[in-house]
């Protein structure tokens, strides 16, 4: 996982990563909120998800503490990261203005 993942956030098209666990209320409430955002932005982000409780090394990494927590790369590079649930339309507007 950790070799895909950095080529997955050295992308040129902004990556949100969205580090959740299966247990969290709160990711559950972020789920539908992230299908809005792909369905609104499409080509322009990357949706990935990933579980905690699976990959424990690339949380460590991140120094994820609690889920969810979100975090957009582009180039390799960390733009922005808020841990708990953000609204699709602060997501999309801080999607766009790492877009360019």
């Amino acid at each position: 996982m950790k070799s895909n993942f950095q080529t997955i956030i050295n992308s040129e098209t902004p990556v949100l990563i969205d580090f959740f666990a299966t247990w969290c209320g709160p990711c559950k409430t972020l789920a539908p909120i992230l299908k809005q955002v792909k369905v609104e932005l499409g080509e322009q982000v990357k949706i990935i998800k990933i579980d905690v409780d699976k990959n424990q090394p690339l949380a460590q990494k991140y120094q994820v503490l609690g889920v969810p927590t979100l975090i957009l790369f582009k180039n390799g590079q960390q733009l922005w990261r808020q841990s708990g649930v953000v609204p699709s339309h602060e997501l999309v507007s801080i999607v766009k203005s790492h877009a360019a």
